[in-house]
């Protein structure tokens, strides 16, 4: 569990977004697209869900990409070879159900574009056609932008304030894209909002999509029951049973609410942390 590389991919507009590389062959020598990790950066941190951004066996490394938001991943941003994490588990959660598809969308919003990388590289590995519509506030924090132009087909850059691609959003450019043209798949991942989008417009279109999804995690076991999402009206939990479900069968109500459960005491404790 040891810190091998530490990169920060953006630090603007109060923006700070990190990856680290972490030796953990056994974890390693498991992970594929679409899994997940839970760890602690420390005793006083609390245990969080984090993507597998990429993995090599070979060298026992797996890789995530996280932002600066709350105290966790803080003190996990403090963290520099050759430091070690407090407690790491993992491969969670399925992998990205990888077939022959044809030609897919992939749908990325702001930290989302980390989750979009592995699962374009399995797709891509497997003979799919791979367009990726990713989007961002503005050009100084997109991520990963040469790993996915080096796996994908077709790539399309979104920023809000048009400094970098096309001024937009990215359910945008979805939607035109599936008027001009045929897409075996959509996956998405990214805020709740976008991925809710993605789902009402590919519905128009009969269009098979897939969101990873985001959910609240504690214990990411499916031992607390905090992550619980209706999907085709069962309850699922996002840890065991996804991250990933059919888009257009999502309760995106309870999601949405569901996810905001803690925001208040989120915002009341910045504060505090800020006056400290």
């Amino acid at each position: 569990m040891e810190i091998l590389n530490k990169q920060v991919l953006v630090d603007n507009a109060n923006v700070r977004i990190i990856r680290l590389d972490i030796l953990s062959p056994a974890i390693a020598a498991k992970a594929k697209a679409g899994q997940f990790v839970a760890l602690m950066a420390d005793v006083k941190g609390e245990r969080i869900p984090l993507t597998i951004v990429d993995s090599n066996a070979q060298k026992g490394m797996i890789s995530i990409v996280f932002q600066e938001v709350g105290l966790t991943t803080r003190l996990l941003g403090q963290l520099k070879p050759p430091d070690k994490l407090y407690a790491l588990s993992g491969p969670l959660g399925h992998a990205t159900e990888v077939l022959d598809y044809g030609k897919v969308i992939l749908v990325g919003g702001g930290l989302g574009i980390a989750e979009i990388y592995p699962v374009a590289k399995a797709l891509k590995a497997r003979g799919n056609n791979i367009t990726a519509v990713l989007g961002a506030r503005s050009k100084g924090q997109l991520i990963l932008e040469n790993e996915l132009k080096g796996v994908c087909d077709q790539i399309y850059f979104l920023t809000d304030d048009g400094s970098y691609g096309e001024k937009g959003f990215t359910t945008d450019k979805l939607l035109g894209l599936l008027k001009e043209g045929s897409y075996d798949l959509v996956y998405t991942v990214g805020p709740i909002a976008m991925m809710r989008k993605v789902s009402e417009i590919t519905g128009n279109f009969a269009v098979r999509t897939i969101a990873s999804l985001n959910a609240l995690m504690v214990d990411a076991t499916g031992m607390c029951g905090c992550c619980r999402v209706t999907v085709a009206g069962e309850v699922k939990f996002s840890c065991v049973d996804g991250p990933e479900f059919d888009a257009q069968k999502v309760d995106w109500d309870q999601l949405q609410t569901r996810n905001r459960m803690y925001q208040d005491s989120e915002e009341h404790i910045c504060k505090l942390e800020k006056q400290a």
